[in-house]
């Protein structure tokens, strides 16, 4: 396969052996290179570093492919196993987190979060504000669980305190400043894309659960579903397969090597906040493994994660009518389907109607040249595929 060093039998060998180890199912099909071959163009043409593709049905893996490298000066191919900073994509694994709590009754989509975290308890708003002077007033309802979970809860993307990286702070600090910072509009009446709320709905979860962020996805998550390269928190071996992130050149003829400027480094350090807006490291075999049991409306390989009902109520487009923008709880969502991007443009997408999921992994920010072009080209690939099954 152009690009690669790996020869063919390297390839389906690889892939077999990430079948077994990483989705305990049966051993990925052959590498069909219908994937690889509509992105390579991209990365011949240096638009694109490298990506790690993935189309799942319900029960299988139906390939996973690759196409050029995790470090493009040193012409090191990019591996199925190559660990991805998934940055936003962290946000349906919250929601849905979140959800398994409705399930169990500990909480509801209405309740105002200020019943679980009493610092909400009289919070302003901005109704006038020039170089000057703010005119506050409280809002003329709380904001509720449901509203931190679509983005309407009034909050902006994020504090004054988290600043220069996103995952400075622990969370419940994180949390206690977004209390603390006048709301921008009126809760539940606009749609304002906001890390604040959905790392208030994590902290709803430590509150209710008695326990971190992170140990509740562990367990509820991560290790029965077998998530074993999913973390906040990348162990030393799984640093030595981060991918590394790139943006388009000054010149915009080719890519140049980045830090990621939101997270603090080295990745690591579990002095880093937790970030469940979008602190999340994966790999398209652990998150493939996520949208299959979406796909399965919450129950995988003969375990339950969380009700039909929660799935259909998250894939259910929950911003109102007035606004255009359409996100369920945690996911965005359209006809047929519910998904989610990352920063660095990466996304993972369930396409319910069709029976199958979708995982596109890459390290690129700004959106490079035509990102979308390759994000689009691998789409139509996967359901090409996904149809001659």
């Amino acid at each position: 396969m152009a690009g690669l060093r790996l020869s063919h039998f390297e390839n389906r060998f690889l892939i077999a052996v990430l079948g077994l180890l990483f989705c305990g199912q049966s051993a990925y099909s052959q590498q069909s290179n219908q994937l690889s071959g509509a992105v390579q163009p991209f990365v011949e043409k240096g638009a694109l570093a490298g990506a790690v593709m993935l189309v799942a049905d319900k029960d299988k893996i139906l390939s996973v492919e690759t196409a050029g490298y995790a470090d493009v000066a040193a012409k090191q191919p990019i591996n199925a196993d190559g660990i991805f900073w998934i940055a936003s994509m962290s946000k349906p694994v919250t929601g849905t987190a979140l959800m398994v709590l409705v399930d169990e009754n500990k909480v509801q989509l209405d309740d105002p979060v200020e019943k679980y975290l009493p610092e909400f308890k009289g919070t302003w708003m901005i109704t006038e504000q020039d170089n000057d002077h703010q005119v506050l007033r409280h809002p003329s309802r709380p904001i509720t669980i449901r509203d931190t979970l679509r983005h309407t809860s009034g909050m902006p993307f994020q504090s004054a305190m988290e600043k220069p990286t996103l995952d400075g702070l622990p969370l419940s600090v994180a949390v206690r400043s977004y209390a603390m910072t006048p709301l921008v509009y009126e809760p539940g009446t606009k749609y304002q894309y906001s890390n604040a709320g959905i790392n208030t709905a994590a902290r709803i979860i430590e509150v209710v659960e008695k326990q971190s962020f992170e140990d509740f996805l562990q367990k509820r998550f991560f290790d029965p579903l077998g998530m074993k390269d999913t973390t906040f928190w990348p162990n030393d071996e799984q640093v030595t397969r981060v991918v590394k992130a790139y943006s388009p050149s000054e010149d915009k003829q080719g890519l140049k090597e980045i830090k990621i400027s939101q997270l603090t480094y080295p990745l690591n350090d579990r002095r880093r906040g937790p970030m469940p807006a979008g602190g999340l490291f994966s790999t398209a075999a652990d998150m493939g493994l996520f949208c299959q049991m979406i796909l399965n409306n919450g129950e995988f390989k003969g375990k339950r994660y969380l009700s039909e009902k929660a799935v259909k109520e998250m894939a259910t487009r929950q911003t109102g009518e007035g606004i255009k923008d359409s996100y369920g709880l945690g996911w965005a969502v359209g006809d047929g389907w519910l998904g989610h991007g990352g920063a660095l443009a990466t996304n993972m997408t369930v396409y319910y109607k069709q029976g199958i999921a979708t995982v596109w992994l890459i390290q690129h920010a700004g959106f490079p040249q035509d990102g979308d072009k390759a994000h689009g080209a691998f789409t139509q690939a996967a359901q090409k595929l996904a149809l001659s099954k």
